[in-house]
């Protein structure tokens, strides 16, 4: 570098101010919306500007959207990336910050997740990521190959289409870092990089460099906020230095919702944090930080600088910009970070998605069967949250966009929303579907719940739907089934219960796609479901019941924490009815009542909701088969080894026989990390012998180990003293 480390002390460095804006930012990207996605980057930009920043940081391959998945294969991805590149590059009222965005590039025939720094309609350098996420929903080694060679430098040809606005040849492309005209050094790295033991900033700390920048899109999970915040903090905390954290913020097209949260954070401190959720298409967060601050903070530890004086050096690449001496505000004071509970990120995040998908499918609104139990009750809970942030983004925060997406989906060019429950009552049809084996309680419940949120509720009796069906297969074969409390076997119950609860979703998509016609209105309804990820993963559900859907925004929820949110629910908005919901027993109520049995979830499947959520990570976060779940819930439960080992069983044996229902599961928004959701993040066989013959054995053998040790081992209590010592 041409300025040392003495030189800069002695020319009066950090003992005064080299003060600088920065701006971090979210924004909702839809995937190959390319126009849109233009436009928002715009948009930050040109906010960031006007609060004075001169650096402006994106969100992880924004050009494009991230969740293009395997449309990366396509030459048009490319071309269209490159050809939305260009149009930032010739906008002129972005001109005067330097800004990072991110886009898919193809390198000597190898398509890398790159970073793009430009300045002044100038490319400055394009650093691809070095560690790619590839577990959970993250497939980026499916599309992408991750830069292999450190702090090493080439250069790239530039397209025609960037060359001739450019009039750039080549830039650096590859494992470097940016320098600034008074010797600040920027370096790079994306979202994973963060997560990763030997994260790039480690080692670019100990190279001088000052500002980190991370364009991110991760995406929401329960209590996942307060990892990522923490994970921030402590980093700058440990090397020292400026880090810069922007994130997707929205769902882009698939089952996950990029939770934005942006975020500038000085040696271990935050200095601005944005929101989590909401319905804003961009949002910017800027600081005034001071870089001296950096240079004191890490000469403080002897122990880094003999470190840092070993490192090898990144290659620099120069940038025709100077950060410091410009900035007359005010340095940001720091703040506390801020988290929701989980009762309020449920309320909020699947809200959040939803509404994106509403708008963005533009369809006329939402369907709910409303059983009268608590999962179809949350699920119409967050449709009312989704009202009342569509109303204060409308009456408080001055959104046009959101008024405008109001006005399209509600087809009225002149509506403005200003209550929650009206709004609830154009795009949320709710309906009781009963049967004769529905309880009175039930069905009050649901039209109590309905009259508080404000739907359009109807109660529609399928009972002539289900006689006409046996009717025909009655003729067919000369058979009447029977249920089980009227003397039918097993396989005639379990029919019967499947009948109704399939009459259910075609009567609900019938209504659907008519009702609205039927009430004058224009357009079609989404269909949503509610089954809790506890009973997808058991299958504790009908294939094509109401758990078959367009989209099911509890999927991915435990029933513990569905219960925590409705009572939340219950001092947030104030609803009346949710009490009875907490009260009541969950049943599917699709056998007939007696004096001496009711049905009930739990008596079904054979375990507790609880037991079911501690199954479920175990079996998918900590990676149990049978014999390791028994091993490990023997050191969580207390029970005897041989009704353990019989759950154990049982949960294997029914999660074996139903896992093909997870094959056909409703998208669900994903905020647990033990979805059992086939299609993206659980990826298993849909055919088990359910037997486990192995697995089952070593269980039992375990069992007889631990009564034998237990029998054999068990101290006198005689031959040990008051000290604890035989």
């Amino acid at each position: 570098k041409s300025i040392t480390f003495i030189e800069l002390m002695a020319s009066g460095g950090p003992s005064s101010p080299l003060k600088v804006c920065i701006a971090s930012c979210s924004l909702n990207q839809w995937a190959l919306d390319f126009d849109g996605n233009y436009s928002r980057i715009c948009n930050t930009i040109i906010q960031a500007k006007e609060q004075g920043a001169l650096i402006r940081v994106g969100t992880e391959l924004e050009i494009c959207g991230y969740g293009c998945y395997d449309h990366f294969y396509e030459p048009d991805t490319l071309q269209h990336c490159w050809q939305t590149l260009a149009r930032l590059l010739t906008n002129t009222d972005l001109r005067g910050i330097l800004v990072f965005t991110g886009m898919p590039v193809m390198h000597r025939g190898v398509l890398y997740n790159c970073t793009i720094a430009f300045h002044d309609q100038k490319i400055v350098f394009i650093r691809p990521k070095r560690h790619l996420a590839n577990e959970l929903n993250y497939r980026e080694m499916r599309y992408f190959v991750n830069w292999k060679r450190s702090r090493h430098v080439e250069p790239f040809i530039l397209p025609k289409i960037i060359n001739s606005v450019t009039r750039q040849l080549k830039v650096p492309f590859g494992d470097g870092v940016i320098t600034t005209l008074d010797n600040i050094d920027i370096g790079c790295e994306t979202c994973e990089e963060l997560f990763v033991p030997h994260s790039p900033h480690i080692d670019m700390s100990l190279d001088d460099v000052s500002i980190f920048v991370n364009m991110s899109a991760s995406h929401h999970i329960l209590r996942k906020l307060n990892y990522r915040i923490d994970l921030i903090l402590h980093s700058m905390k440990k090397v020292g230095g400026i880090y810069m954290y922007s994130n997707q913020k929205g769902c882009d097209g698939d089952r996950t919702y990029y939770d934005g949260c942006p975020m500038i954070v000085v040696n271990g401190k935050l200095a601005s944090q944005g929101t989590q959720f909401g319905l804003q298409d961009t949002e910017v967060v800027t600081a005034v930080v001071d870089i001296n601050d950096v240079y004191n903070y890490r000469s403080a530890v002897m122990s880094r600088s003999h470190q840092a004086s070993a490192v090898e050096h990144y290659p620099r690449i120069s940038v025709e910009l100077s950060l410091g001496g410009q900035c007359e505000l005010p340095l940001t004071p720091y703040i506390e970070p801020r988290y929701h509970t989980p009762e309020e990120e449920i309320c909020y995040g699947p809200a959040s998605w939803l509404w994106d998908y509403l708008r963005r499918s533009k369809m006329a609104g939402f369907f709910l069967p409303l059983s009268g139990g608590i999962d179809s009750a949350s699920v119409a809970l967050i449709v009312s949250s989704m009202c009342h942030m569509v109303v204060y983004a409308v009456g408080e925060d001055n959104d046009n966009q959101v008024l405008r997406d109001v006005r399209s989906l509600t087809r009225l060019p002149n509506y403005t929303p200003t209550d929650p429950a009206e709004l609830c009552e154009k795009i949320l049809v709710t309906a009781y579907m009963g049967t004769s084996n529905s309880s009175k309680e039930t069905e009050k419940r649901a039209g109590a719940l309905s009259h508080d949120i404000g739907s359009y509720h109807v109660n529609i009796n399928i009972d002539g739907i289900i006689k006409a069906i046996m009717t025909v297969f009655s003729l067919f074969t000369d058979k009447t089934p029977q249920f089980k409390a009227h003397g039918g076997s097993p396989v005639e119950n379990v029919a019967l219960q499947n009948i109704q609860a399939r009459v259910r979703m075609v009567t609900g998509y019938l209504f659907a796609q008519l009702i609205n016609w039927a009430r004058g209105k224009s357009g079609s309804l989404l269909v949503l479901s509610s089954a809790n990820v506890d009973e997808s993963l058991v299958g504790y559900l009908t294939k094509y019941d109401c758990s078959s859907g367009d989209l099911n925004p509890i999927g991915s929820i435990c029933k513990k924490d569905l219960n925590a949110f409705v009572a939340h629910s219950k001092e947030m908005f104030g609803f009346p009815s949710i009490d009875n919901f907490l009260t009541a027993v969950p049943t599917a109520e699709l056998e007939p009542i007696s004096d001496n049995y009711t049905q009930t979830d739990e008596q079904d499947i054979g375990l507790t909701y609880n037991e079911l959520n501690d199954i479920g990570k175990l079996r998918k976060i900590d990676r149990c088969g049978p014999y390791f779940m028994y091993k490990r819930l023997a050191c969580m439960w207390t029970m005897q080894p041989k009704e353990l080992g019989d759950k154990v069983k049982l949960f294997f044996q029914k999660y074996a026989i139903n896992r093909h229902k997870a094959c056909v599961i409703t998208p669900s928004y994903l905020c647990e990390l033990y979805c059992p959701d086939d299609n993206r993040f659980d990826m298993r066989p849909f055919l088990y012998n359910p037997k486990w013959d192995v697995q089952f054995r070593e269980i039992d053998n375990s069992i007889k180990i631990g009564v034998l040790a237990k029998q054999h081992a068990a101290p006198s209590t005689a031959s040990i003293d008051k000290f604890g010592k035989r």
